[in-house]
């Protein structure tokens, strides 16, 4: 009996994180799977950090990323550059995660090569076709033709059966991103990974970790983030860390209206494990990004989320995530209240497994191995003990 043959597609750092421990899982096993992996280089550099960080050497390197390409020419790229791939390949299952334009130009690919898609953290909804943009299109999208649906929580299981997927397509697995923030915060903790230094926070500060990159934000959006972390910056009892995404669009406002603050510290997009160093030892975090969002809750930081809606409404609901949007006057009331008031703080820092137990990649292995001994009969096995 052949190798499952699998295609693993991704192209931005986000993916490459929730995705290169399932590939080594995957490649570990080469009598069950024969697993490939394509890279687009949707980001080139922040991808090619996570890659060496976890020993993931692509099969094939598109190398997608120009300056300032729009989603029409970077969605027009995978098509045509993925095409013979896939045709060369024929895999029996292409694997896609998130909500990237890699993740719905890539599924939209092996739609059209009449091959089965797997989409990793499926379900997710804001409700609002432009919010984030253009990520809940493409996530909506992306379950269209979709064969299988790895979902990271019960509302997301939810969302897609709403949308009328057939449940027993539906596998709720958690979410590989906390997979890998609870084996590093692990592997610190016990000494496997050395802690970084820092030269931050100084003098008994509360530090506050800053991240914004988000399409819909450019902008004036942008524009008023920096301008609330100017004045937090007034605070003489906070250092701010801000690791700058390398969009120009974002690094110009950062360093125009930040970089005079000594407290305020502007790095290089980080590796991985510094990342979820940082993660560990701030009091809370501004951010847009949804990754984040997952991560927090798991180490028990509070995050206020620079959106005014989210598909990830779990944390809001469970009251460790605020919604503030990009207003300046909100962001500041709500992380001067965090900083301010004790009881408030402890309200929103507590560790809670809202997007799994880290234990996703090992269920969406066992998902595949049982599809790949069930295809033969049409994975009529596979349907019936997920339902």
């Amino acid at each position: 009996m052949h190798p499952f043959r699998i295609l693993v597609v991704f192209g931005t750092r986000p993916e490459a994180i929730k995705l290169c421990a399932l590939v080594r899982r995957l490649q570990s096993n080469p009598q069950q799977f024969d697993t490939r992996v394509v890279v687009t280089a949707q980001h080139r550099s922040m991808l090619d950090q996570v890659l060496a960080t976890f020993g993931v050497r692509p099969d094939y390197d598109l190398d997608l990323m120009t300056p300032r390409q729009t989603l029409g020419q970077l969605t027009g790229r995978v098509l045509s550059q993925l095409e013979p791939i896939l045709q060369r390949e024929r895999p029996q299952m292409v694997i896609v995660q998130g909500d990237t334009t890699t993740t719905f130009a890539a599924g939209l690919a092996a739609f059209y090569a009449g091959l089965p898609v797997a989409h990793i953290e499926a379900g997710l909804r804001s409700g609002q076709i432009d919010s984030p943009f253009p990520e809940e299109m493409n996530r909506v999208l992306t379950s269209r033709f979709a064969r299988l649906h790895f979902a990271a929580s019960d509302e997301a299981a939810a969302n897609l059966c709403r949308e009328g997927v057939p449940a027993e397509r539906v596998r709720m697995t958690g979410n590989t991103g906390v997979d890998a923030v609870l084996y590093a915060r692990d592997a610190f903790r016990d000494g496997r990974l050395p802690r970084p230094e820092w030269p931050f926070p100084k003098n008994g500060r509360r530090l506050i970790l800053a991240t914004a990159h988000r399409r819909e934000s450019h902008g004036r959006g942008i524009e008023d983030v920096c301008r609330a972390l100017a004045w937090l910056a007034e605070r003489p009892d906070v250092d701010i860390v801000f690791p700058v995404h390398r969009n120009p669009n974002v690094r110009g406002p950062v360093a125009r209206r930040l970089a005079r603050f000594a407290n305020v510290h502007l790095l290089d997009p980080l590796d991985y494990q510094p990342f979820v160093d940082l993660l560990m030892r701030c009091d809370f975090i501004i951010t847009d990004s949804g990754g984040i969002q997952e991560e927090a809750p798991a180490l028990g930081k509070p995050v206020l989320v620079l959106r005014e809606n989210t598909e990830r409404p779990e944390a809001v609901a469970a009251g460790v995530a605020r919604l503030v949007g990009t207003d300046p006057l909100r962001i500041v009331r709500e992380a001067s209240q965090l900083l301010d008031d004790p009881v408030h703080y402890q309200q929103m820092a507590r560790p809670l497994n809202l997007y799994g137990d880290g234990r996703a990649g090992e269920r969406i292995a066992a998902a595949l191995e049982e599809y790949a001994a069930t295809e033969a009969s049409g994975a009529k096995a596979f349907y019936a003990a997920a339902s």
